[in-house]
């Protein structure tokens, strides 16, 4: 395969990034833009090419495509999947894959029974300072990790929905529930979390959580903390911390400090992880060969599992099992 012919489901502000990288690949060609809002799924088509769609149906009946990115808001995940692998076209997906369960896994199942190459939107696996990171931490006893994505609420209406988003812990904090599973390399087997509510009641169509805490025990005896907030203004904080005896990692969205009883070394990332991710995933389509994409499909169930067990948790003030 020569040229790899792109189609695209959701033409918001995510899928411009990934089009935008695909567009400076000599071997893509797009074939088909889609979205609900016939305006930007011609703007799209206009400024990178391929047909205009409002359905994805109509595009894969029309389009022999080699591969598709999924760009939708988590509540639009599955059936765009599903026919996908009905269809035996290889997809990228966004995070977080769903917001409900029940429907990913149909999805896993049906990427499993018919051999689909995927990858999923977790671009913080491919930065050069996570790989420190990684490095850093592969020959260590890992004893904890403490994380959390703390700030404002972003501004699309779908997001203070939980039905819709899952709520900020799914949708947002899920880049330092991944990173975290990434860097510890263990299943979750279970998760107590606590929310709170009650600071944003003058913010319409708000049921989504202010704060939460989730605790994570995992398989190999880790266990870790991470909090989301977005209840904040004017202030941040994004980042995970993993600690081991004589030796604490800290991952920031840019850039890495690496503490060895007391000396720390700091690294900044030097590449675009969405764009390495973008790369590797039109390789893999190319040669057939899933082995370096980071985050396939059955990676992101994985860490959906840990949110939505939180979810769980929240609702029912216990421990849940995974």
């Amino acid at each position: 395969m020569n040229t790899v012919k792109i189609g695209a489901i959701g033409l918001g502000g995510q899928a411009t990034g990934h089009l935008e990288n695909l567009a400076g690949f000599d071997d893509v060609e797009f074939a088909g833009m889609c979205d609900i809002s016939e305006p930007r799924a011609k703007e799209a088509s206009q400024r990178f090419g391929g047909n205009p769609y409002t359905d994805y149906r109509e595009m894969y009946d029309d389009q022999e495509l080699d591969a598709v990115y999924i760009c939708t808001p988590p509540f639009a995940h599955g059936k765009q999947e599903l026919l996908a692998c009905k269809r035996e076209i290889p997809f990228f997906v966004e995070k977080p894959i769903g917001t409900c369960l029940e429907q990913v896994l149909e999805v896993h199942e049906a990427v499993q029974e018919n051999g689909i190459i995927t990858s999923v939107g977790y671009h913080w696996r491919y930065y050069s300072h996570t790989n420190r990171a990684h490095s850093a931490l592969e020959a260590a006893t890992i004893s904890g990790a403490l994380g959390c994505w703390m700030g404002g609420m972003p501004r699309v209406p779908w997001w203070r929905v939980r039905e819709e988003s899952g709520g900020q812990h799914v949708e947002q904090t899920t880049h330092v529930f991944d990173l975290c599973r990434y860097l510890v390399a263990s299943d979750a087997v279970a998760v107590h979390g606590f929310a709170a509510q009650g600071s944003m009641t003058d913010v319409p169509n708000y049921d989504v959580d202010d704060m939460s805490v989730v605790n994570i025990q995992f398989a190999n005896g880790v266990v870790a903390n991470i909090t989301s907030a977005c209840m904040l203004e004017g202030w941040d904080r994004v980042k995970l911390e993993v600690f081991c005896r004589g030796l604490v990692v800290t991952v920031h969205p840019g850039s890495v400090s690496i503490n060895r009883t007391g000396e720390t070394e700091s690294f900044d990332n030097d590449v675009s992880g969405s764009l390495d991710q973008d790369r590797i995933f039109i390789d893999a389509v190319k040669r057939g060969d899933s082995s370096e994409i980071l985050a396939p499909y059955r990676e992101a169930l994985k860490t959906l599992e840990i949110s939505l067990a939180a979810t769980e948790s929240f609702a029912q003030g216990k421990q849940i099992d995974l």
